[in-house]
């Protein structure tokens, strides 16, 4: 296979593009769509991408039943969760804000590595960070202004499915770490798992919402009066599948081979950012000088605790 003449920071920045506009995608789909028909089309449609490009790529999935065990434990957390708890926190709250809850992901992983990662040990630098960025979380949340806070339960839901991707990516180098999968056969192992996952969710679904959806791909309620037309809103969950997921996919990997793993997690960043910009801009959605300020310091933490630590000179005291 020929070596792509794209350079890795290209795709970085189409990497944070990409992720970043998915919480518009989200917020636009429901105006046609249920939460788990979003998210299970999207990770239907991911799946479907990354294993037309395995087979084109020549790679292969893996055969060990051990590795498929710990791809279905992450596809929990890194798939079926996390991308149907941010769109059922977007029925409550803004896409912006949705994006914001996805900066947690750095802290919660910290906490998380302390459980799963043996050698895994909490620096003074980090357990502040920590510390502080709950702080931001509760800024956020502005528990003492009743009145004009963000809805607390979808701010809570968004946040959990931040830390979801926090659990599953520890969970990863805890029991993938030597798995041999080269290619794209982690990735699309992880969404084909993620598949199997969402099929009998998006059942049950379907047997309780019968009187309203009479089949498990009926439009929602009311979606040829929403305020986004339903080809815009199909059109955005389309993208979130193919290229929000499986094409995203395809860049991180390049990415982390190019770059490294740390710099790709450099991405998380980003990411909110461009959410926050698109939800402004692109919506007309608005956020509070608290949860302007408490994004900050979300941010500023998850960057502290993923910056590596300054190396001692020779010689100098400790």
């Amino acid at each position: 296979m020929t070596q792509s003449r794209i350079p890795w920071q290209a795709k970085f920045i189409a990497l944070a593009l990409i992720w970043g506009s998915s919480f518009l995608f989200m917020k636009v789909g429901l105006a046609a769509l249920h939460p788990i028909q979003i998210a299970s089309g999207r990770i239907f449609a991911a799946a479907l991408i990354l294993a037309i490009l395995l087979r084109v790529t020549g790679s292969h999935l893996p055969r060990e039943r051990r590795v498929w065990g710990h791809l279905a434990v992450s596809s929990v957390f890194l798939t079926a969760l996390p991308f149907t708890g941010f769109v059922v926190g977007e029925t409550r709250v803004s896409s912006a804000l949705a994006g914001i809850g996805n900066a947690t992901t750095p802290i919660a992983a910290v906490l998380f590595a302390l459980a799963l990662l043996p050698s895994e040990r909490l620096s003074g630098r980090k357990l502040a960070a920590v510390l502080v960025g709950f702080v931001g979380v509760v800024i956020i949340a502005e528990p003492w202004n009743a009145a004009g806070r963000p809805d607390p339960l979808g701010f809570l839901i968004v946040v959990l499915a931040g830390a979801c991707y926090g659990l599953g990516w520890t969970y990863n180098r805890r029991f993938l770490a030597h798995a041999d999968l080269g290619g794209l056969s982690q990735p699309a192992a992880l969404l084909l798992c993620g598949s199997a996952l969402m099929v009998p969710v998006t059942l049950v679904w379907w047997l309780i919402a019968r009187e309203k959806f009479p089949r498990p791909w009926s439009l929602a309620p009311g979606a040829h009066t929403a305020v986004h037309p339903v080809w815009l809103a199909l059109l955005c969950v389309a993208a979130l599948g193919f290229v929000g997921t499986g094409i995203a996919y395809v860049l991180q990997y390049d990415v982390v081979r190019a770059a490294g793993a740390v710099v790709s997690t450099t991405v998380t960043y980003l990411i909110p950012v461009v959410s926050v910009l698109l939800g402004v801009f692109v919506l007309g959605e608005h956020l509070g000088t608290a949860q302007v300020l408490g994004f900050a310091v979300v941010l500023a933490c998850a960057f502290a605790i993923n910056s590596a630590p300054r190396r001692r000179r020779p010689g100098q005291a400790s």
